[in-house]
């Protein structure tokens, strides 16, 4: 039990601390921007209060937002976990075009074509889901694996490309996100993908039989896609720690020429993990279409898969640490506009928290000096080993 204690604390150390120093720093920020405090200015003391104030009103505002809002649970006490459900509707493809991108850090590779291949995920999924006339749970099922097909080839293509000619996934995947992106654009400008009696770019709704089912009733959006995300996660920690898969993809990552000397087929590894990786980040798109948009558009794909490089990173490449990561920044989408409302601070603060999580958790030396750790290590763990003093 010790062990696993102390193996979890090496997991959460620096995400955590690195989450607490970019609360901190936001909140300097929040207070800062803030007229009212500046105006007190010349009273250190009230000055000091105010500036607690206004950060704390801006955090219970996030937290009222993302978790628990008092004010809807009239006269149903459940009705405030409102904002709890919109999280998890954030979070769910959040997890899986994370676990995406983190997939390709355990075998060496930058995945920037999350958002890609999330788009042809939503394309697969909305294809299925407003054409085929399935019964309910099959029409799903389809759909998804449409999704993932879809994308798995877009990905699968990225690593071939790689193993044949040695093109920098960064840079390929890169220009498929534009092709990915405009390939929607014109998608939706086509007969079969307009709805009837409309010209602006929205394809046809999901059938019925085609949608993941809620939860807890029809007014909270949180749906099936939370547990596809988590069964995901489960998987993609048994495949790399439990497969014969998993260990090929970890050494290629840890070392191509050993692993390549060991007998192990590299160009074959990196085609098959990038086809993984396409597939989780389609899985992502079609939880998105399926669960809660219903319907293709434009901006299906959102920042889906740029944020799972910051979820990624914050998990450490990790299944487990992508999954609390994207619930987090699923917690920041969803809790960012209740606080910009309620407290007039502006929506971009959101975006410079999550700036500088990444800031700091790309900084271990920073971390380290700043809490005075005496050990970190900065691979996929963290070490920490008491405090001075």
């Amino acid at each position: 039990m010790g062990r696993m204690i102390k193996r979890a604390l090496r997991v959460i150390a620096l995400p955590g601390l690195a989450f607490f120093s970019a609360l901190f720093v936001s909140g300097l920020l929040i207070a800062f921007s803030d007229p009212k405090v500046l105006k007190l200015a010349g009273s250190p003391l009230k000055f000091l209060g105010a500036a607690f104030a206004a950060a704390g009103r801006a955090y219970l505002a996030l937290f009222e937002g993302s978790i628990y809002d008092p004010n809807l649970a009239r006269p149903y006490f459940f009705d405030g976990f409102y904002p709890l459900s919109e999280t998890l509707v954030s979070a769910a493809p959040l997890i899986l075009t994370g676990l995406s991108v983190a997939l390709a850090f355990k075998a060496g590779l930058f995945n920037i074509g999350a958002q890609g291949q999330f788009i042809f995920g939503a394309i697969g999924a909305s294809v299925v889901g407003f054409k085929a006339d399935l019964p309910v749970g099959i029409h799903v099922v389809a759909a998804i694996l449409t999704a993932m097909i879809f994308a798995g080839i877009w990905g699968g293509f990225v690593g071939l490309l790689k193993a044949k000619t040695g093109a920098h996934e960064v840079i390929v995947t890169i220009m498929l996100n534009y092709v990915a992106s405009y390939f929607l654009l014109w998608l939706l400008s086509t007969t079969p993908f307009l709805r009837k009696g409309r010209q602006d770019p929205i394809a046809p709704p999901v059938k019925e039989t085609g949608r993941l089912p809620h939860l807890l009733g029809p007014n909270l959006r949180v749906n099936v896609g939370i547990f596809i995300a988590l069964a995901a996660a489960a998987g993609v920690w048994w495949l790399l720690n439990r497969s014969t898969w998993g260990f090929r993809f970890r050494a290629v990552g840890a070392n191509a020429a050993a692993a390549k000397t060991a007998g192990i087929s590299v160009p074959l590894v990196t085609t098959m993990v990038m086809l993984f990786a396409g597939a989780l980040a389609g899985l992502g798109g079609a939880v998105q279409i399926l669960g809660s948009e219903y319907a293709l558009t434009a901006g299906a794909g959102g920042s889906f898969g740029f944020d799972a490089i910051t979820v990624a990173l914050l998990g450490r490449a990790n299944p487990i640490g992508t999954v609390f990561a994207a619930l987090l920044f699923g917690g920041l989408r969803a809790g960012g506009l209740t606080m910009q409302a309620n407290t007039e601070t502006p929506i971009d603060l959101v975006l410079v928290i999550q700036a500088l999580v990444v800031l700091f958790i790309a900084a271990p030396a920073l971390v380290k000096a700043v809490f005075r750790l005496k050990q970190l290590q900065t691979g996929t763990g963290v070490v920490s080993k008491g405090w001075n003093g």
